[in-house]
């Protein structure tokens, strides 16, 4: 059997067919991994600690705590430290696109938003979840309660990438649909004009957001191995392109770190992140970056 940390890989965490047992893998490796990571203190200094005593309640003890040391702690000040949070989730058919690798960006997707929801119920954090195309195709409001992850799990394990996405315009109904200030952690591809998409997560911004964009490329789609000929399909419109591996490898890389810089420097202009993931990548990346942008902001 692997490793705790071995779950943190793409490749060995394929090997487990369901999506609650993906999640608490992950997160189990995660924190595996921070006993002897630079980001330790991560998970455990965004409030103060004391240890767990007859009359505590319970739902305030900090799982993650528990996880690293078997000991019970509880927070203090637990209702200053929750935040709100949403999965927001792109099912757009590029995402379902593999080259060599054991998981398609919509796998690499799912597996890390159902770690995320996991990590933050345990944590008593609300967190609720949006899926979109064309237009948003569920959304479940933000709970605190242990039934809200298996209420996330059924969903994100039921949703398929199929047909063409709108990004904007569904982080627009977004904003439009949160009434209280949220933390926004979209999953996509991004395989669209970004100027509508950054114009959106201003607004996001605008209105008190938190957000954490989740860029998720095939690891094919950041390095380009291809040689000779490729018969290129556009999964969203059907269209196909032959053209020389070779001839545009150089132009494509060019155009891929462009759009990712761009996004980058734009949203840390704005107050957002902006993550590079691919999919030959473990998840600890990404649940580091969550939980330093956390302590960071609360």
């Amino acid at each position: 059997m692997p490793s705790a940390e071995q779950y943190l890989k793409p490749e060995v965490i394929r090997s487990v067919s369901r999506l609650d047992l993906r999640a608490r893998f992950i997160v189990e490796g995660f924190l595996t991994g921070l006993h002897t990571s630079p980001f330790q203190g991560f998970s455990v200094e965004f409030s103060e600690h004391r240890r767990y005593s007859e009359g505590d309640d319970p739902k305030d003890i900090d799982w993650l705590v528990y996880a690293k040391t078997d000991r019970y702690y509880v927070k203090k000040y637990q209702a200053e430290t929750n935040i709100t949070g949403y999965l927001v989730m792109d099912l757009s058919e590029s995402m379902g696109f593999t080259h060599r690798q054991d998981l398609t960006k919509f796998d690499y997707s799912v597996c890390l938003a159902a770690a995320l929801a996991y990590l933050m119920v345990h944590q008593q954090d609300p967190v609720g979840l949006i899926t979109f195309d064309e237009r948003i195709r569920a959304s479940l409001p933000a709970r605190s309660k242990r039934t809200q992850l298996a209420n996330i799990l059924a969903l994100l394990a039921k949703a398929k990438p199929t047909g063409p996405t709108d990004v904007a315009k569904n982080l627009r109904q977004t904003a439009s649909m949160l009434k209280h200030k949220s933390l926004i952690m979209l999953f996509s591809d991004l395989l669209v004009e970004p100027e509508p998409v950054l114009q959106a997560i201003r607004q996001l911004r605008f209105g008190g957001h938190d957000v954490i964009i989740f860029h998720v490329l095939d690891e094919s789609e950041v390095h380009f191995p291809y040689d000779g000929m490729l018969d290129l399909l556009e999964p969203e419109s059907g269209q196909n392109l032959i053209v020389d591996a070779q001839a545009i490898k150089a132009d494509y890389l060019q155009a891929i770190q462009a759009l990712r810089a761009t996004y980058k420097s734009e949203c840390r202009g704005m107050g957002a992140d902006f993550v590079e993931l691919d999919t030959s990548m473990r998840f600890d990346h990404a649940l580091v970056k969550y939980l330093s942008g956390r302590k960071a902001r609360f």
